[in-house]
């Protein structure tokens, strides 16, 4: 029946054929099983390699930013480097303004020095609100004129949705993003930064013989997972981008708003996986088609 065809290779083709229409059927679902919407409030999954949206939902809602601002504030710091207007030896001196910073912090004295790349690890690792501010006003005379630069970097790179009031994400009415416009800054602070991601991705780093654990819970959990920042205030829930790269291939999560840490975490560690199987399976459709 199958004269000149190796009959066991023929099935096995079949067999293949149909396993890839079952995966295909079922991700037709699972764009609805895979978030918990009730839970979460905006999810964006993006393949950065091929700038493919994988999953996307109330992507375009406006939310406050909580300390994913810091993003914005790290491009900024990068960019001074980069220009030579900085170096990360210099010390900055840490003001009273800084000192009296609320939220999450590393509780400096009024007058202390402290270098530019603890001042970054402190803000990208412990998100230090203090540390940010030190940081703004040494980059820009004041916070304000930080802030200008901020929103004005914002426009640049596209992020149409989105302003911003101060440079570490404390509560503020006025401030907003969007998880596309997150997605925008966060993809450019990487691929223009890329060495950005080896203080991103460390679990924890030591200042004065203490440890300061990583605010991002998954580097701990996934090995995958190598940033990128995580976020808080009462109005808006627990936001999280993750970064996370298998074989040659890198995908970011973005979740915004979730109930609670447990419940964000999950979902970001959920969309990554959705999100390995989907390439998995375009990969094995060209090899297939090949």
């Amino acid at each position: 029946m199958y004269k000149g065809i190796d009959q066991m290779a023929y099935f096995k083709k079949i067999a293949f054929f149909l396993f890839l229409i079952l995966i295909s059927s079922n991700n037709l679902f699972a764009d609805e099983k895979i978030i918990d919407r009730e839970n979460i409030k905006a999810a964006l999954l993006v393949d950065l390699d091929s700038g493919k949206v994988l999953f996307s939902y109330n992507e375009n809602l406006e939310i406050q930013p909580a300390s994913l601002t810091k993003i914005l504030t790290l491009y900024i710091i990068n960019e001074e480097i980069r220009k030579g207007k900085v170096s990360l030896k210099d010390k900055i001196r840490i003001s009273e303004n800084a000192v009296k910073t609320n939220g999450s912090k590393m509780c400096y004295h009024e007058g202390e020095w402290v270098k530019v790349e603890d001042l970054i690890k402190f803000m990208a690792i412990y998100s230090a609100n203090d540390a940010t501010i030190a940081a703004a006003e040494s980059m820009a005379g004041t916070v304000e004129h930080f802030v200008f630069r901020m929103n004005k970097k914002a426009a640049e790179l596209g992020m149409m949705h989105s302003y911003f009031v101060n440079p570490h994400g404390l509560p503020d009415r006025r401030q907003k993003i969007t998880a596309i416009d997150i997605l925008i800054l966060a993809r450019n602070y990487i691929e223009r930064f890329p060495d950005s991601l080896k203080i991103h991705s460390l679990q924890s780093f030591k200042y004065q013989s203490i440890d300061y654990p990583n605010r991002n819970t998954l580097l701990h959990e996934n090995i995958e997972v190598d940033g990128l920042k995580t976020g808080y205030v009462r109005a808006a829930g627990y936001h999280l981008v993750a970064t996370a790269k298998r074989g040659d291939n890198r995908l970011m999560a973005i979740i915004l708003g979730g109930k609670n840490p447990d419940i964000r975490d999950a979902q970001a560690k959920l969309l990554l996986e959705y999100g390995f199987e989907i390439i998995n399976n375009d990969i094995q459709d060209k090899m297939v088609g090949a």
